[in-house]
């Protein structure tokens, strides 16, 4: 038997997320119960897109949550040199679009699949049916939206005051959490992007990555492995510059 059921040429329901595979993923839906998970189970649609393939650009209708599946997606701008900037990249369990639930808007960034990826998609049109139904959905929602907004202003503030070392360093905890394998005492981590990539992400210069990781290697807190790997020989070290 199939595991998706054709509802039209763009999207497709996939069988194989239910109950809290998908939904319970995201942050919004988090205090959910399984009742309320299913409902928004069942309006969930399914996307494939090819690496290279854009799934959305800066000033299209921000009117759906994307939750990744599988499969990697950059979320990135231009700068007005148009040089791209880099502002996340999102992984299986990530999610971008949450808020579009809320009220329609503007995508402020594009998104591109960095390689293929398997999306699941609910439609704010969709969304808006559920709460219509099931109007306690929203009294969770909005409690949880309260204390993201309050996570936000908090991180805000830190990264203004964090120097390039420690913004480094946090970037490569977060790798580390994805894209990390332990070896021994030891951690190898395969990069998701090249540096240039890491400087855009951070907001600096190429130049100022690698003389930063040179840093880094010379106090025995990394390993560098040509241009794509780095090992982490003390983790604490790292944890420790990155507050």
């Amino acid at each position: 038997m199939s595991d998706v059921i054709d509802i039209g040429k763009k999207y497709r329901v996939c069988n194989l997320c239910k109950g809290r595979y998908c939904a319970h993923k995201v942050s919004i839906f988090s205090v959910l119960s399984e009742e309320q998970l299913t409902k928004l189970t069942e309006k969930i649609a399914h996307k494939n897109y090819k690496k290279g393939q854009i799934i959305f650009f800066e000033g299209d209708i921000s009117d759906k949550l994307y939750v990744i599946n599988k499969g990697k997606i950059k979320i990135f701008k231009y700068t007005r040199e148009g040089k791209e900037q880099i502002l996340y990249i999102l992984s299986e369990g990530d999610f971008v679009g949450d808020l579009s639930l809320l009220k329609k808007d503007e995508f402020k960034f594009n998104a591109e699949a960095l390689e293929d990826a398997n999306i699941c998609v609910l439609t704010k049109d969709d969304f808006d049916g559920i709460l219509k139904e099931s109007p306690e959905i929203a009294i969770s929602i909005l409690q949880v939206v309260y204390d993201r907004i309050v996570k936000l202003e908090n991180l805000i503030q830190s990264l203004s005051t964090k120097d390039i070392e420690a913004r480094i360093a946090g970037l490569l905890l977060s790798f580390i959490k994805d894209f990390g394998v332990r070896k021994g005492d030891s951690i190898e981590l395969e990069l998701p992007l090249s540096r240039e990539d890491i400087a855009n992400y951070i907001g600096v210069t190429r130049e100022t990555i690698s003389r930063k990781l040179g840093s880094m290697q010379d106090q025995g807190v990394i390993e560098l492995i040509g241009s794509k790997k780095i090992i982490i020989k003390d983790i604490e070290e790292l944890e420790y510059m990155a507050t």
